[in-house]
């Protein structure tokens, strides 16, 4: 980053602080943390199981933080982080009874995301239960989940409850 763009990217954050300070302060009490957001396997690579309780608590704070200021800068600059985004793949498992979409039907994955058929359009599963998805984006950069035993896709939407 240049100086003029870190130095833009320090004041956007001030701003983004003073602004939001108090939203951040209660979003802290909704935020998941590392642990929720990460896979055990995830977790784990990282070394973060390695951390205190109060270092895991602290590096929470900084991520509410970072990702109210500095993070949206980033998606704007930083071509390693659109590569990311574009490559952005979640892979789990549908838990509960299955059996297809039907319009408006919601997706909840074992990794304790919540999605949403965000397509109209039906279609019976009759498939082993628990089946594997995988999100990605598509072309237009929505998101599309798809049921891996049978190469069947629907447009949805994540739902953050």
């Amino acid at each position: 980053m240049t100086a003029s763009v870190h130095t833009r990217a320090r004041a956007l954050l001030a701003i983004v602080l003073l602004l939001w300070g108090p939203f951040i302060v209660a979003a802290e009490d909704d935020f998941p943390g590392f642990k929720k957001l990460m896979t055990v396997e995830e977790f784990e690579g990282t070394g973060l199981n390695k951390l205190s309780g109060k270092e895991l608590d602290a590096l929470n704070e900084w991520l509410i933080r970072y990702t109210a200021g500095e993070a949206q800068v980033l998606q704007a600059t930083s071509e390693a982080v659109r590569e990311a985004e574009r490559s952005y793949e979640v892979e789990s498992r549908i838990t509960g009874d299955f059996s297809g979409w039907t319009g408006k039907t919601v997706f909840r994955l074992e990794n304790g995301q919540v999605w949403r058929q965000r397509l109209s359009g039906r279609y019976p599963y009759r498939g082993p239960a628990n089946p594997k998805v995988v999100i990605s984006k598509n072309w237009a950069g929505f998101f599309k989940m798809t049921l891996v035993d049978i190469d069947k896709s629907i447009g949805v939407s994540q739902v953050l409850e």
